[in-house]
């Protein structure tokens, strides 16, 4: 039996992970799109060296962020024939997910650049999606059952373990965190632990890292609306993923609404996917925590109050250029590499009483890697803009557990497992996690560079 690393070794980005039997059945886990721009990567979206999409037999998806599940049509398209298995709310969210994707792909293509695939290559691999409950165990080949427990990463998110019936009639199992949610967060239920395996696949993305707690969080949050739009009258730009972090925002100003805390100025949700993703929220309640739904007693729409606009059509950065007016911003891609956040950008960066709040990771070969390292001009539509908003970050609204969250998640694994591989993080943080990890009762240790292959 062999793992081989296809994506999102010592990178934060392009998940995938292949799995091959000792009767060649190949196991696909993940298929993301990688995002970023370095040279050496610049054909991994379009070609599969690792693989071929026909000899694919299984493909099973952790959950719907485009890093884990935006290859998904292409690979479909390239030849992939096998049944795709994911949670319910995972189902949902990647229709609209990979709908968008697809969009966008078409309007950014040219003769040189064709898109990766069509709207009409993701219709016909959702063909091809099963989706499953949480925690209960599924045959979904004769020598290998899944289980998908609640990650308490975003709506539908999950851990993926494997109990595989090896040639030898030994059963050994696999598991694969995904990414590792974090507990007491709004509107989502804490992670659940898994189930004890014998390999694990862990990702690592804040490694190094202790997030603040949510009390601290909402504090901070108001006090930068305050500072940036009374103190300075200026624009709050929040960039953020328009899966999860969007919600989770929106939740929170809804909160602060309710208190009587939050300014008197106006909101905009900038994102058709954005709007459609909360949409979809509102129809997978079996994915909250108790806070969210005693919250709903007496607030029956958590995502929504008078002041809060959702912008369907274009134009808005445009639009509110041309006022003076103090106003809060979210918009889309938390990475700030596509999206109309980018327009919002080319605006709100010129002018120092604006502040851009980044409220995520965001890779380092990404527009927004580039403005939390402190860039002072960056290239937009033609244009070098000049850095002078105040670019302010909190790591804390993450959706990805700290160390300290990441280790009580797998803790429970320290007696069963042979090996621990960490993927889907920065080599130097893997390296920092590795350590936290050693010290904390883990053993045997590998941290894979991208094509690595292991014996299982």
């Amino acid at each position: 039996m062999k793992l081989k690393f296809c994506g999102a070794a010592r990178e934060v980005t392009g998940s995938c992970y292949l799995l091959t039997l000792d009767d060649n059945t190949k196991i696909l886990l993940d298929c993301g799109l990688y995002q970023g721009d370095e040279d050496e990567m610049e054909n991994f979206n379009k070609t599969w060296p690792y693989f071929d999409p026909h000899e694919i037999d299984i493909l099973i998806v952790s959950h719907a962020h485009i890093d884990h599940v935006g290859r998904v049509p292409r690979l479909v398209a390239d030849g992939f024939k096998g049944e795709i298995y994911c949670t319910h709310a995972t189902r949902s969210l990647a229709n609209i997910m990979l709908l968008d994707s697809a969009k966008i792909q078409v309007q950014e293509s040219d003769k040189d650049h064709p898109p990766l695939y069509t709207e009409h290559d993701v219709h016909v691999a959702l063909k091809q999606f099963v989706s499953l409950n949480y925690g209960r165990w599924q045959q979904i080949h004769p020598n290998v059952k899944l289980q998908f427990r609640d990650a308490g990463h975003i709506l539908g998110s999950a851990s993926v373990t494997l109990e595989i019936t090896k040639a030898d009639g030994k059963f050994l199992k696999v598991g694969f965190t995904g990414d590792i949610g974090r507990p007491d967060r709004p509107i989502l239920n804490d992670p659940v632990p898994m189930p004890e395996v014998d390999i694990l696949i862990c990702e690592s993305t804040y490694g190094n890292r202790e997030h603040e707690n949510e009390a601290a969080q909402l504090n901070d949050l108001l006090y930068v609306v305050r500072e940036t739009c009374i103190l300075n009258e200026g624009k709050l730009l929040i960039p953020a993923f328009s899966l999860g972090r969007t919600q989770e925002i929106v939740y929170m100003l809804d909160q602060l609404e309710n208190e009587g805390k939050l300014p008197p100025v106006p909101i905009y949700v900038d994102s058709p996917l954005a709007i459609s993703a909360t949409d979809v929220y509102k129809l997978h309640p079996e994915c909250y925590d108790e806070e969210i739904y005693d919250y709903m007693a007496n607030d029956p729409n958590p995502f929504g109050f008078s002041r809060l606009h959702y912008i369907r059509e274009n134009g808005l950065a445009d639009n509110l250029a041309e006022s003076k007016k103090p106003c809060i911003i979210i918009s889309a891609s938390g990475m700030m590499n596509a999206g109309r956040v980018r327009r919002h950008l080319f605006h709100i960066l010129r002018k120092k009483q604006n502040t851009v709040l980044v409220v995520g990771y965001a890779t380092p070969h990404t527009l927004g890697g580039r403005i939390r390292k402190g860039a002072k001009s960056v290239f937009l539509y033609g244009e070098n803009v000049p850095v002078k908003a105040e670019i302010k970050i909190m790591d804390s609204f993450s959706a990805h557990g700290d160390k300290y969250e990441m280790y009580e998640f797998i803790k429970n694994q320290r007696g069963q497992l042979r090996k621990l591989f960490l993927s889907h993080g920065e080599y130097d943080v893997q390296l920092e996690w590795a350590e936290f990890l050693n010290k904390g009762g883990f053993h045997n240790i590998e941290i894979p560079a991208l094509g690595d292959e292991y014996e299982l």
